[in-house]
């Protein structure tokens, strides 16, 4: 069994608390309510600003040409696309690149955040791109699961966002993800990579529910 296929066997409960998470669902269904929605979008950017700035410590980590040159890969890519279409989202939304940028990050997402950073900061580079793996990976899983009631989703809003993650180009973008964790997984110890695997799927899973229940800081 390949590395990536035995982190995502390991880390099964919380995946499937993922994609039946009530907010996806409804999401997948048209009945997430639109501020949700504009909320999580909101919320999204600094998740989106800190990737990028992760994948260019990644990168720094590298121990192969070829590493280097596929996070540099995405690194582009989420500063290209990737922010093009977000920016796009916020404008169906009536909001701007700027309004998202003055959005305070709630607790989760500055504690995602700041675990991502760490990580690609003082880890090996197996755990750094392991540790980046589940937000990509998950929502591939979640559009792919719930492919039937997004194409019974009379919110197109909705319909679009899953259909990025459906994407050829999305998907392939997976599949590199994968293929350079299992080659760095190769004489790893597979409990270092599953440690931050499952982590960051936690807080995968934690953002989710914290867009949903459009939480705050408390003080």
């Amino acid at each position: 069994m390949k590395t990536v296929e035995r982190l995502r066997k390991d880390s099964d409960t919380v995946w499937r608390s993922i994609i039946d998470h009530p907010f996806v669902v409804n999401l997948c269904t048209g009945d997430l309510p639109l501020d949700k929605f504009t909320f999580y979008i909101l919320q999204d950017y600094h998740y989106l600003t800190t990737a990028m700035k992760n994948f260019g410590v990644i990168a720094s980590r590298a121990d192969s040409v070829e590493d280097l040159r596929e996070v540099v890969d995405i690194l582009h890519l989420e500063a290209t696309s990737e922010f093009e279409g977000y920016a796009d989202f916020l404008g169906r939304l009536g909001h701007t690149v700027e309004d998202a940028s003055e959005t305070e990050p709630i607790p989760v997402s500055v504690s995602y955040s700041s675990f991502l950073l760490a990580t690609s900061s003082t880890r090996s580079f197996p755990e750094s791109i392991t540790s980046v793996l589940p937000c990509f990976w998950s929502y591939a899983e979640i559009a792919s699961h719930h492919k039937d009631r997004l194409s019974a989703n009379p919110n197109r809003l909705y319909r679009d966002w899953a259909g990025v993650y459906l994407s050829d180009s999305y998907l392939s973008l997976v599949e590199k993800l994968k293929e350079m964790v299992d080659r760095a997984g190769e004489g790893f110890p597979y409990d270092k990579l599953k440690e931050v695997f499952i982590t960051a799927s936690r807080y995968e899973y934690m953002f989710w529910d914290a867009v949903n229940k459009v939480e705050k800081w408390p003080v």
